[in-house]
């Protein structure tokens, strides 16, 4: 199962990488720029055909892809005949358009992951009544609650064990008191003292029973006992409720990812450490982490609705965090050139205010030192990254 939750995310991380280079791809041919090769992966070739002046392919490590066109710096080399076609003698706009469209398609297909799980599933609500765990036992302290340790011979039922409460069953009414939410029935428990006869009120297949137990006590722990735990549900919607939940989410996605990138410098010293999960590197992982996390909950015992949608979630928050960091101002990312051709057109309305000639663009060799060190950067924090998810992997729980 773990296999399989691996093959399935880089089956989505294929069709994201497919998708960010089609977006560069359909802009820069809509506005006659010539692209030669449209190839997923990197490495040796393992297939390609020619359709027209493009050159199909996928190459041997899946692990990225590429759309070639021609003239996209200063530097390339390009045809007398192919000039005018060259990505480098478009206007700025367009430019900046064919660039953006990569991160552009991420942010496309997270958004619609999103309100696609909304609308066939229905939205996550992990605030109701409905018994997700019915414990079996009185937890001998409050450490052994915590851990969640397997109960013993020695160990006393649990009220809820006693009360005949099951999973599945929706609590309406606990001592008298009406609850709907996970919440409020909580409340209602912890206004009851341990030694106390309640009673409690659920919906079990659409038949209401009433359900009497004396709360427990464990060591340590204030308050009395039961022994449940709420679940998850899917509550279905409208494609107007879910194209609101798909915004939202996408937004929160894009906040966390933003919060991510900024806590990364302070998370690298603690990726090995063995509380890793509880640090800021609990927090950022790679895409080993990333397929992981996918074989984890695949394999996990819970409903098929909980592994769809943590995995169809992990998949979009993904998508957004690629989409915004390769949007960053440096080089050689998408954003490094487009903080480039803003550049070049800054310099040139300048220009054109002193009444001088556009002075055109900017001098790629001068900015290669900068753009191999942030590429050597990248390399040893992925490879880092990388590392730790091998060696100190985060179990999602």
């Amino acid at each position: 199962m773990d296999l399989l939750g691996w093959l399935i995310f880089l089956f989505a991380l294929l069709f994201s990488v497919m998708l960010h280079e089609a977006g560069h791809f359909g802009t820069a041919k809509y506005f006659g720029m010539k692209a030669t090769r449209f190839f997923v992966g990197f490495g040796p070739t393992v297939w390609s055909k020619r359709r027209g002046e493009t050159e199909y392919g996928v190459k041997a490590l899946p692990v990225g892809g590429f759309v070639k066109i021609i003239g996209m710096t200063s530097l390339e080399e390009v045809d007398p005949v192919d000039e005018p076609r060259a990505f480098r003698r478009f206007p700025g706009w367009q430019r900046v358009v064919v660039l953006v469209a990569g991160s552009f398609m991420h942010f496309i297909l997270a958004f619609v992951l999103i309100f696609g799980l909304a609308l066939g599933i229905g939205i996550e609500n992990d605030n109701t009544t409905q018994l997700g765990t019915v414990t079996t036992c009185v937890p001998a302290s409050v450490t052994a609650l915590n851990n969640n340790v397997a109960c013993t011979a020695t160990d006393a039922k649990s009220p809820a064990s006693l009360a005949g409460l099951r999973v599945g069953d929706r609590v309406t009414a606990f001592n008298g008191t009406q609850v709907s939410t996970y919440e409020q029935l909580t409340s209602a428990i912890k206004k009851a003292r341990a030694g106390e006869p309640v009673a409690i009120t659920v919906d079990r297949a659409g038949q209401s029973l009433t359900l009497h137990t004396t709360l427990a006590t464990v060591p340590g722990r204030a308050g009395g006992y039961l022994g449940i735990a709420g679940s998850t549900v899917f509550d279905s919607t409208s494609p107007l409720r879910a194209a609101q939940y798909a915004g939202t989410g996408f937004w929160q996605v894009l906040s966390g990812s933003v919060q991510a990138l900024g806590q990364l410098p302070a998370a690298l010293p603690d990726l090995f450490s063995k509380n890793r999960a509880s640090t800021p590197a609990g927090n950022v992982s790679s895409i080993v982490g990333a397929a992981n996390a996918t074989g984890q909950a695949v394999a996990a015992h819970v409903g098929w609705q909980n592994k769809v949608s943590f995995i169809v979630l992990l998949v979009a928050s993904l998508n957004v965090f690629v989409g915004a960091f390769n949007l960053l101002p440096l080089l050689p990312l998408d954003g490094g050139h487009i903080a480039i051709v803003i550049a070049e057109r800054i310099r040139a309305r300048l220009a054109k205010l002193r009444r001088r000639p556009d002075p055109g663009l900017l001098d790629y060799q001068k900015l290669l030192p900068i753009s191999m060190s942030v590429f050597l950067v990248l390399v040893v924090v992925g490879l880092m990254l990388i590392t730790a998810d091998i060696l100190n992997p985060i179990s999602i729980g």
